[in-house]
């Protein structure tokens, strides 16, 4: 067991200097791509901003319910079921049927296979509307698990567009998280502006075109205010364009008037769509809608069928970028309200890793110093055990670009303790062999073979338990986890493969003298 091939030591040696070359990125900068690694900073080390968002689903619950209206009454007329005072609310569809009409309605409403008006959500094993029905009075509303439904489609989209948004401001390792049923953690590492973060996520951004007109439109009109002239415009509620259109969206200068402006493309479907109403409206103006707000009617000069086109409004060159970043990233189903925010100072992070390491540095040399005191040279062996152990772990977690938070500095710290119960169990049971055995190397290879039952298995029910916390834990308590994980390995290397080899060397070089721990 303490022979090792020469193959062997250059596989260990050769593992360790890799590894430890990735640790000392973190104090070096080498202009190489697959070299550019670096352990991040959580946000209780380097500051930055945390935000819990809520979404607020109430008006997707109305929009899907009075989705509902069309393919209802058409249904009704297909099945030639007579209806009469027909109502919509923003919670309930009313309407009268004769009698005899019920059984054949309830049928038709409650088919699990080919139901386009009330889906069969099989996750839940339920239907997506529910009715009631009182004499001849038909109610129509959302049931139980047709608004969980909706909620929880409404939280996963909101989520993957918040990442779109903030992958594009280009923070470094945000954590976006579902937390409950209807809310999103976001914490964000070294953000330096919160309220421009804030901004950037509470909008909507649904985009819309619409025509001004001063005629009633079928669709009814309402009346906006552009923000540079503050001029009252009617506007139809039809759409003729939507953000769901829009391939790209970027910040340009306008080469007339050198102002900032948000030049955008359609695809091929839009492009027709925009070109016929351009077309066929050259002279009027188009109101550009963004959350109900108008931001420009510009008067439309010609028809423009090539799918590219401005959007200009008095913006500033950084209001310009943010309009883009929002049209790109798409829209939110629903509104996101900020229900808590706390922002980490720099300061304060500053603080927690100079507590760190400060504990880190006293920890380490007490334990040093013990090991020396307690094992004379083989306690200095240990030690350098000690240290290639950390290098790795630290180069391990740079190779995964790593987020290193508080708990995970404890996770470090304990891992020190780790290792060096490794080699206690290691050198105490070499005690007992050499009080046993005359041969140094038999004595020696014997008490590796019988520790390491007990090392593995500890260092096994260890690593079981973090990665039960990993799985189950968030957070703070996935980077100990982390951390820890990865420590229980390297400590496994650095005690049985470095740490043996040093050994082995000394033993082979004092065979015939006698070794004492």
């Amino acid at each position: 067991m303490l022979n090792f091939s020469k193959t062997k030591i250059l596989s260990i040696y050769f593992i360790f200097f890799i590894i430890s070359f990735f640790a000392l990125l973190n104090f070096i900068n080498i202009d190489v791509q697959y070299l550019k690694k670096k352990v991040n900073l959580g946000l209780d080390l380097q500051g930055g901003s945390y935000l819990l968002l809520e979404v607020d689903s109430s008006s997707l619950e109305k929009k899907t319910l009075q989705s509902k209206v069309v393919p209802l009454k058409k249904k009704l007329r297909e099945e030639s079921i007579n209806f009469d005072n027909f109502s919509v609310s923003e919670k309930i569809i009313k309407f009268d049927i004769s009698q005899n009409e019920i059984k054949k309605f309830e049928e038709i409403f409650n088919q699990k296979e080919g139901n386009e008006i009330n889906t069969f959500l099989n996750q839940y094993n339920a239907f997506e509307l529910q009715n009631s029905i009182s004499k001849t009075k038909v109610s129509v509303s959302l049931s139980k698990h047709g608004i969980i439904n909706i909620r929880s489609a409404a939280v996963n989209q909101s989520i993957e567009i918040v990442r779109r948004r903030i992958d594009e401001i280009g923070t470094k390792e945000p954590s976006i998280l579902k937390r409950g049923s209807n809310r999103i953690l976001v914490e964000l590492p070294g953000v330096k502006d919160p309220e421009r973060i804030k901004e950037l996520l509470g909008k909507t951004a649904e985009l819309s075109f619409r025509l001004v007109t001063k005629d009633q439109s079928e669709f009814g009109n309402e009346k906006l205010i552009l923000p540079i002239t503050q001029e009252e415009i009617s506007v139809s509620k039809r759409i003729i364009l939507s953000g769901e259109n829009l391939i790209d969206a970027q910040p340009r200068f306008d080469n007339l008037n050198n102002q900032p402006i948000v030049a955008f493309s359609l695809d091929r479907l839009g492009a027709q769509r925009f070109g016929q109403i351009t077309t066929k409206n050259i002279g009027k103006r188009l109101a550009i809608v963004l959350d109900g707000e108008a931001i420009s009617a510009p008067v439309i000069q010609d028809s423009i069928t090539s799918g590219n086109g401005t959007i200009s409004g008095n913006f500033s060159f950084q209001t310009a970028t943010d309009l883009a970043l929002l049209l790109r990233s798409g829209a939110l189903p629903t509104p996101l309200i900020v229900a808590e925010e706390r922002t980490v100072g720099p300061d304060l992070g500053k603080d927690s890793i100079k507590s760190g390491i400060i504990s880190l540095i006293v920890g380490f040399s007490l334990v040093i110093l013990f090991m020396l005191i307690k094992y004379r040279f083989f306690g200095f062996v240990a030690n350098i055990s000690l240290i290639s152990n950390l290098l790795m772990l630290i180069g391990l977690l740079t190779i995964m670009e790593a987020t290193l938070t508080l708990p995970g500095i404890a996770g470090i710290i304990l891992t020190v303790g780790m290792a060096v119960d490794a080699n206690v169990l290691i050198f105490e049971r070499i005690k007992e062999e050499l009080k046993e055995e005359r041969n140094n190397i038999q004595a020696f290879d014997m008490g590796f073979k019988k520790s390491i039952v007990t090392i593995l298995d500890a260092n096994i029910t260890t690593l079981i338990a973090s990665i039960i916390l990993f799985i189950f834990g968030t957070g703070p308590i996935k980077g100990f986890a982390v951390t820890l994980s990865i420590g229980l390995l390297t400590t496994l290397f650095a005690s049985y493969f470095i740490s043996r080899h040093l050994i082995s060397i000394i033993v082979f070089n004092n065979r015939e003298k006698k070794i004492s721990i």
